[in-house]
């Protein structure tokens, strides 16, 4: 399952250093606006503990994690919804990722040029919010301009879509997010995803600072957003990630990107399955309220066209079940096989079939027809 988070906000923000920190990558950071034009997109790993000790108990030859594909998109200024700065680019970008991770400056330094003078994370992030909703008050417009057409014309279902389109036009005009259109319109959810809208995308907030924390007046006024917000030092996470753990630790260094990458991970309503094995110990990502048919899926289509059912053990209790296998106390001996075997043994690895949900840290065997 892809998963994208485009890193958004104004020209030296940060984005592009957060970029580098986050994917390890070299990327263009420079004292200029517009070093970045056509977006960078790095695949980041999701570090998982759980991960770690499913492959030690397993003695797995590969461990693979899930991970999350970031997207440093060019800097947006105000007038981008008209074109101006590299505004139809970032825009069009903007599009196509899931989730959207805006980088607010809040840190002095007269070596890095900023387009409006001075960082104030407030104003910043209202330009850009402004921005991503005129433009999608540009769509609804157009989209409202035919579909009155096709009311006049007597077309099934346009009168309640025009219905919807007016809702939308209201709530943009009020300076309102459109994913703030699904707390009074439950049903509108495949509408909004088909209009493909700005700012019906979840939002992240990265407070990019040399605090330790925002301060409580900007966190203030940063709070009726209803964003998650994170403050790091970009420029400290991208230095770190140059020093190895062993190094970190020495030093007291602590990242706190594995907070960004979860919270891009629960602003997506994501959880984490896995299989594990001896050949192989891998996390797979999925939707919240997934069933075991759709987590077949993400392994291989065939696996939920031709399903059967599904063994599923907590991680947790697969991991005793090998630990009874380690101490001595099972009676059965052998590595994957006697851990599931001891699994079943004591119960804990349960038959699953088309209607389970999946949990968070199951771990899943999927049985499908040839």
């Amino acid at each position: 399952m892809n998963i994208s988070v485009g890193i958004v906000g104004l020209p030296n923000a940060g984005k592009s250093t957060l970029f580098g920190a986050l994917t390890q990558k070299e990327v263009d950071i420079a004292k200029y606006p517009f070093v970045t034009i056509d977006p960078n997109v790095g695949v980041v790993k999701v570090l998982d503990e759980r991960l770690d000790k499913l492959a030690e108990a397993f003695h797995s030859k590969e461990k693979i994690p899930a991970v999350v594909e970031f997207v440093d998109i060019a800097g947006l200024v105000e007038g981008a919804h008209k074109g101006e700065g590299l505004g139809n680019k970032f825009l069009s970008h903007i599009r196509e990722v899931a989730a959207v991770c805006h980088v607010v400056r809040d840190f002095e330094d007269s070596t890095v040029a900023h387009v409006a003078g001075a960082g104030e994370p407030l104003r910043d992030l209202e330009i850009v919010e402004t921005e991503l909703l005129l433009k999608d008050l540009e769509v609804v417009e157009r989209r409202l301009e035919t579909i009155e057409k096709e009311v006049r014309a007597n077309r099934k279902g346009a009168r309640e879509e025009a219905g919807m389109l007016q809702g939308l036009r209201t709530l943009l005009g009020n300076g309102r997010p459109a994913r703030e259109f699904l707390k009074e319109n439950q049903e509108g959810g495949t509408f909004l995803q088909e209009l493909k809208l700005l700012s019906s995308k979840p939002v992240l907030l990265v407070v990019n600072t040399t605090k330790e924390n925002v301060t409580a007046e900007l966190a203030g006024l940063l709070a009726p957003r209803g964003v998650p917000i994170i403050p790091l030092n970009a420029k400290e996470e991208l230095e770190a990630g140059a020093l190895s753990q062993g190094e970190r630790a020495e030093l007291g260094v602590e990242t706190k990107l594995p907070r960004l990458i979860q919270g891009a991970y629960e602003l997506l309503s994501l959880i984490t399955f896995f299989t594990a094995g001896e050949k192989e110990t891998r996390a797979w990502t999925i939707k919240n309220g997934a069933t075991a048919p759709e987590a077949g899926g993400v392994i291989h289509s065939d696996f939920q066209e031709k399903f059967i059912r599904a063994s599923v053990i907590s991680w947790e209790k697969l991991l005793e079940a090998a630990a009874h296998l380690q101490d001595g106390r099972a009676t059965l001996t052998g590595s994957e096989r006697g851990v599931y075997q001891e699994a079943t043994s004591k119960g804990w690895l349960r038959t699953e079939g088309k209607e389970y949900v999946v949990q968070d840290g199951d771990v899943i065997e999927i049985l499908h027809a040839p």
